[in-house]
């Protein structure tokens, strides 16, 4: 039989997810969403011992969670408003990730240059509170520097002016990745983890959610799950989840959207980060060395409708680029970006016409009258804490026995004892038992076949854009050299989920489209 005849390896592993989904049986807990939150959710009720599926209607990790800024931190902002219970929390969240996740979260110093008399002085003071909200589990202590220190650090900074800057540390991290290992943590535990998989509707009975009517993207094919409680995890779509138990629910959220750039690293070299402190709205902007290119960003724009792919808003782009140039040297035009990419974030509160930076990045648990189980709001950082909050909830609206929860130490899977910066950790020794473990698939890149061939057959990758994007990051930091791999990418693809020749074609193409929205014009 041709390859095109029957299934390939990856297709009898996502058709052996759907016969489990298929089964007569109540789960303890079903999640809604596939990204950071609930995917966390998902893995801290595994750990706790329940049964547990998670579904997304798209890719994990699709929107907002494969979109952030690449760090885990504390946030610095935070701490200028004197939120200091969010830093605090923060801050020891970023230690467990780097204990538990070193193949993916490593520590990243940030120098913020000063060019004012006072802004030494106001900035040590400041980040050595930092220091002290961090405690024993810091990474490393801030440190002022002179103006030669600094030059050093951020060799392209701008000279005039320069009083010198302050040195800092605070953590990086690859977010789709974090969120992939997430996923095949759940399967460590026994739990069930389904992409393209969407929730139409929620089953009800007596007044209360008692299951989840699901529909497999690619077949059609519909499913009715049972759940002893049910979690909504869904990010920016939480409300739209929510109106699926009471059609009057009021909006919890006034999300709103971050723009990032990439351009070369020669426009930033180093090993060091450089923060902006403050720019014209009242942000800070990050440039940092990311995929060994320079990322830069972000905004914080309102956004009252939710598509799928955000673009920029008009002037974002501009306000980026504009903010870079009074610190570079050198500063890069729309010409030299190399990708841009958008993220929603689900802001509680406020009201639609509220300044979103001044909303919350806190979390929420919200349990409906049906007991819906809804967590919405938070960051990257804190999404274990959001994940054992909302299971703490879901237990007793669920009558589930009572566990304590399990992931503070947890390491996460294919976490090693000491990361070399491979972000497969201990799984690279599969990667390099397949076939094409030394074919890279286009120039400029680090991508080989046997890496495609295991996000088919290990990581639930379905699509060009599911390994481009988030398996491997070429999408995020150079889009043109995404769209040159993508042929070969859609012909291993094929062999693995037992696709015709037509369907890789049609893949490139629609990857091609995709790609002309990372790519910013004249």
């Amino acid at each position: 039989m041709t390859a095109t005849a029957k299934s390939g390896l990856a297709e009898r592993a996502r058709q052996a997810l759907l016969v489990r989904l298929s089964e007569p049986r109540v789960w303890d807990v079903v999640v809604i969403g596939g990204g950071a939150t609930g995917l966390g959710c998902a893995v801290d009720a595994a750990a706790r011992g329940y049964s547990v599926l998670v579904v997304d209607a798209e890719d994990f990790a699709k929107g907002t969670s494969s979109r952030a800024t690449k760090l885990i931190h504390g946030g610095v902002r935070y701490l200028a408003q004197g939120n200091l219970p969010l830093v605090r929390e923060a801050l020891a969240e970023r230690a467990r990730l780097l204990e538990n996740a070193p193949h993916l979260v490593h520590p990243l110093r940030f120098v913020v240059p000063a060019y004012r008399l006072h802004d030494k002085p106001m900035l040590a003071a400041g980040l050595g509170l930092y220091d002290l909200l961090a405690g024993r589990r810091g990474i490393g202590r801030s440190k002022v520097l002179n103006v030669d220190d600094t030059l050093a650090a951020l060799v392209t900074v701008k000279r005039d002016g320069l009083r010198g800057g302050i040195a800092y540390w605070d953590a990086q991290f690859d977010d789709a990745r974090l969120a992939l290992t997430l996923a095949r943590t759940v399967g460590d535990f026994g739990g069930l983890a389904v992409n393209y998989c969407a929730a139409t509707g929620l089953s009800i009975e007596g007044g209360k959610v008692c299951g989840v009517d699901l529909r497999d993207v690619d077949s059609g094919q519909a499913y009715r799950v049972g759940a002893r409680v049910v979690i909504n995890a869904s990010g920016v779509w939480a409300d739209s989840v929510r109106r699926l138990a009471r059609a009057d629910a009021h909006d919890m959220l006034s999300p709103s959207q971050g723009v990032h750039l990439v351009v070369d690293r020669a426009f930033l070299p180093g090993e060091d980060a450089l923060l902006v402190p403050h720019t014209d709205d009242g942000r800070v902007l990050f440039m940092i060395p990311w995929q060994g290119k320079v990322l830069l960003g972000t905004t914080d724009s309102p956004r009252s409708d939710l598509p799928l792919e955000p673009r920029p808003l008009p002037g974002e782009i501009d306000f980026i680029l504009e903010t870079a140039a009074r610190y570079l040297e050198r500063p890069p035009s729309r010409a030299d970006v190399r990708a841009v990419f958008v993220g929603l974030r689900p802001l509680i509160g406020g009201g639609r016409d509220s300044p979103t930076r001044q909303l919350s990045r806190e979390h929420l648990v919200d349990v409906s009258a049906e007991g819906l189980v809804s967590v919405t709001g938070g960051k990257w950082t804190t999404y274990r804490v959001m994940a054992e909050d909302a299971i703490d909830a879901a237990q007793p609206v669920g009558g589930l026995p009572p566990r304590s929860s399990a992931t503070a130490r947890l390491r996460l899977h294919g976490a090693p004892e000491k990361s070399d910066g491979d972000v497969y950790g201990l799984d690279r020794k599969e990667v390099l038992r397949l076939p094409g473990a030394d074919n890279i698939l286009a120039e400029g890149l680090t991508l080989t076949e046997a890496e495609v061939r295991y996000a088919a057959r290990a990581e639930f990758a379905r699509t060009v854009e599911d390994v481009l994007a988030r398996r491997h990051r070429a999408l995020f930091f150079d889009a043109a050299a995404a769209v040159c791999a993508a042929p070969a990418v859609a012909a291993i693809l094929a062999e693995e989920l037992g696709r015709a020749p037509d369907w890789a074609a049609a893949e490139v193409d629609r990857f091609r489209a995709l790609a002309a929205q990372y790519q910013v014009g004249p």
